[in-house]
């Protein structure tokens, strides 16, 4: 793939920030949008806006149709086997507190424990945690070496007759750590427990295959793979969804309703009550076609090649800190440093004025910012559309840092 051709695609890129080109490495927390994307959502509000899988007429029969074809998408996409185990979020953070409230608060109780880990963002820790204090469930973390991969070893030491979920990111969104999911995920099944896997890193990135993955729950985001905000996807085993109880009541996830009781629809419209968001669901299926027209193993390869060159540029800073696997290989386009004692914050704030877009703070990871000792760093994170020159624009934007906090926090 050709980065620069595909920069075309994306009208956001082609402007300056405080008098520089736009250097956008903040892909970890939201992608840009390409034009196809935005050019879909305003077709479809200008000719086939309707609600879904209530009317006859002939739009709502078009939108349900474009709505359905997404769904269909996202499936192939990630090699789930039947369009019936995906669930439209507007999150993957929706999606896993789905999980926690539909599968772990009516399956839980004292004594059982969910084993997480210590790179988890905290959607994927929280949500647990929620479920643990209505449960009486105990909640693990897998901890990370210092290696920044997690101890394999003492995750097989904490599985037992207890254990009912292991839940763990498939890439970390601080460290870029690809996990092991088909090692984690046959050690928790050889235990009896199910496995969530968090691929809202991993999915817009790297080629997905959730049943070469063994997990038994997949969520992802549409906003970091080129597409809306507030559209996500749970994808569920079939059995397992079947089972479970609604996460919200309301119109659609029924069968039939009376006063007292109702009986629930079919999956997967059990777990999408009321009105979806149809614009966004279907502008997801165009962002998947953009991403397969390119092919996910050429985006991979390309953010491998980007990481290689920002980790080699990245060492000639001084004082630099880089936290993460040291080889691109094992990781995803994710570089986390700190520089010296200067705030991350400060960081952030003198790049910008370069036109270098990157991410400051402690990216909803406090317990691993407090494992790796630190309260915050900064984060450049690429994406298809970066290309080297922005990795020496931060370089340089980072020399103009030491040269002005010199070395002060």
């Amino acid at each position: 793939m050709d980065a620069r051709e595909v920069r075309k695609d994306f009208p956001i890129l082609d402007q300056e920030v405080n008098g520089k080109p736009l250097s956008y490495l903040d892909n970890a927390a939201t992608s840009q949008k390409p034009r196809q994307v935005i050019d879909e959502l305003k077709r479809f509000f200008e000719e086939d806006n309707a609600n879904v899988h209530r009317s006859v007429h002939t739009l709502g029969e078009r939108a349900t149709v474009l709505y359905e074809g997404a769904r269909a998408k996202v499936a192939e996409f990630i090699g789930a086997p039947s369009p019936r185990g995906i669930i439209f979020t507007k999150s993957a953070t929706e999606g896993l507190n789905l999980l926690a409230y539909a599968w772990a608060r009516h399956r839980l109780s004292e004594g059982d424990e969910i084993i997480t880990t210590e790179m988890e963002h905290h959607s994927n820790i929280v949500s647990w945690q929620l479920a643990c204090r209505d449960t009486g469930a105990t909640l693990r973390a897998i901890p990370v070496r210092d290696g920044a991969t997690l101890d394999l070893d003492a995750y097989e030491r904490m599985l037992s007759n207890r254990t009912r979920i292991v839940t763990v990111g498939h890439v970390s969104n601080v460290l870029g750590t690809i996990n092991p999911i088909a090692d984690i995920a046959e050690k928790a099944h050889d235990a009896g427990a199910i496995v969530v896997c968090d691929g809202a890193q991993a999915a817009p990135h790297l080629p997905v295959d959730v049943g070469a993955l063994g997990c038994d729950f997949y969520v992802g985001t549409g906003h970091k793979m080129c597409a809306p905000t507030g559209i996500g996807f749970l994808w569920g085993r079939e059995a397992l969804l079947e089972d479970m109880e609604p996460f919200h009541g309301g119109g659609d996830m029924i069968s039939d309703v009376w006063i007292d009781h109702s009986t629930w629809n079919e999956i997967p419209y059990k777990f999408e009550a009321g009105t979806p968001p149809v614009a966004d669901a279907i502008a997801l299926g165009t962002a998947i076609d953009y991403l397969n027209a390119i092919g996910m193993k050429a985006i991979r390869e390309h953010e491998i090649e980007l990481t290689r060159y920002a980790l080699e540029r990245l060492r000639e800073v001084p004082e630099i800190q880089i936290y993460g696997p040291t080889d691109p290989e094992l990781k995803g386009g994710v570089v986390s440093f700190n520089l010296g004692d200067i705030h991350a914050h400060d960081v952030g704030t003198i790049v910008d004025s370069w036109g270098v877009a990157i991410r400051a703070g402690h990216h909803c990871s406090k317990p691993l910012m407090r494992k790796l000792g630190i309260a915050a760093s900064a984060r450049a994170s690429f994406y298809l559309y970066n290309v080297e020159e922005e990795v020496d624009r931060l370089v340089e934007a980072l020399g103009d840092v030491t040269r002005l906090m010199g070395g002060r926090s």
